[in-house]
């Protein structure tokens, strides 16, 4: 088949979570394939990255999305005058609306693949095949979640911006040939908002993200570590809310219990209000992006996953799985992945639950052992890219006959 992929991020290298999911697709569709992607940059450094695309790709083209704070509070305006999304609404490219004109008048594609919602606006009217719609997430629900742990009045506007993603979301999904997504609750999450709107969904397959579980060696961790070590990108907020929750509501707990615990944030671009957890605070550790985490990995107790908006499915779940690390998460924090609390991790969602599990892990380092071997045994047999990712064909094969 001829392939036509458009991602919102451009999907190397692979340390973030939406690209994760995408380049293990991409890696895998091109074997199988003649694959053309289309990916929105934002800087020179991501077009360079393009290059390593290009020797597994039949072409790659890229386009420069500009934000600024004047051109958001440029859509910020527009879309409440207009009662539509913000975050679809700055997200417009008059540039690459054309690039994909061009190339679509020029070749035929079997399929229009549509990588996260936000790319959506462009694949849903262009000519060719079949088009699908990949959704990394339900993203309304991401948006109503960060709404009811925030402060009045932005809790106002998050709730407004979720009642239009809702209505956005459900409509121009109801316009694809075919729809993915990554599991039950976020399928059950679009069918609600299709029905409040009176559309229907197209055919839908429940795909899991996936990852490199069995080219990825787990991590030989020290024999008594100390380390609660939380490791995301701190420029998405969900993220930044849970390490807050975390730093604010149950590390003092952990501390009282076991003084000798240590806090590592790993992840790109803390906001001030996270790297000042360090100060006055020497067992706290801020480390912005850190190219070789495995340090951070060897000596860590466990990793946290203190989520409590969001969406989809959390890929450092599915990494921390395949390097043999234990877990202790929210359960909005392992929504939609295929676990079983005491088996696979340990879930709170109080700070007094998460803090007592974490106290756990650090006084008795054989049970973490236990959890990441159960877990590291799960991601190579379910969530491995190629165990997953020959579904993504069987629905091109449905859409296409």
């Amino acid at each position: 088949m001829r392939i036509l992929l458009l991602t919102q991020v451009l999907p190397f290298p692979p340390d973030a979570g939406p690209k994760i999911k995408t380049y293990h697709l991409l890696q895998y569709l091109a074997q199988h394939h003649e694959v053309t992607l289309v990916s929105l940059t934002r800087s020179a450094a991501e077009e360079e990255h393009a290059q390593v695309l290009r020797r597994i790709c039949s072409a790659v083209h890229t386009v420069r999305l500009t934000r600024s704070r004047g051109r958001d509070a440029y859509y910020l305006a527009t879309s409440m005058l207009r009662g539509a999304s913000f975050l679809m609404q700055r997200d417009q490219c008059a540039a690459l609306d054309a690039l994909l004109r061009d190339l679509t008048r020029r070749q035929h594609f079997d399929i229009i693949h549509a990588d996260q919602l936000n790319m959506a606006q462009f694949a849903v009217d262009l000519p060719g095949g079949a088009r699908i719609l990949d959704q990394h997430n339900a993203v309304w629900t991401i948006v109503q979640r960060m709404a009811e742990h925030s402060p009045y009045p932005m809790r106002v506007g998050l709730e407004l911006e979720a009642r239009h993603l809702r209505r956005y979301e459900a409509r121009i999904c109801a316009r694809f040939d075919g729809m993915l997504v990554v599991s039950q609750p976020d399928q059950a999450f679009l069918e609600l908002a299709a029905a409040e709107a009176g559309v229907r969904l197209p055919p839908t397959a429940i795909i899991p993200i996936a990852i490199d579980a069995q080219g990825e060696p787990p991590v030989q961790r020290v024999a008594q570590p100390r380390t609660i070590l939380s490791m995301a990108t701190m420029f998405w907020p969900p993220n930044v809310d849970g390490v807050l929750w975390f730093a604010h509501e149950v590390y003092p707990l952990i501390k009282a219990a076991v003084p000798e615990a240590e806090f590592a944030v790993v992840g790109a671009r803390p906001p001030a209000h996270v790297r000042q957890l360090a100060i006055g605070d020497a067992s706290i550790n801020v480390t912005g992006y850190v190219a070789d985490p495995q340090p951070f990995l060897e000596a860590a107790a466990a990793l946290i996953v203190p989520v409590r908006a969001g969406g989809g499915m959390r890929v450092k779940i599915l990494e921390a799985l395949a390097r043999g690390l234990p877990i202790v998460s929210t359960t909005i924090g392992y929504e939609g992945i295929a676990l079983q609390p005491g088996e696979h991790l340990l879930v709170g969602d109080t700070p007094e639950a998460f803090a007592a599990a974490v106290i756990e892990l650090l006084r008795h380092p054989q049970r973490g052992v236990q959890l990441a071997a159960a877990g590291r045994m799960l991601a190579e047999r379910v969530y491995d890219w190629r165990v997953v990712n020959p579904q993504v064909e069987q629905l091109y094969a449905a859409v296409t006959r």
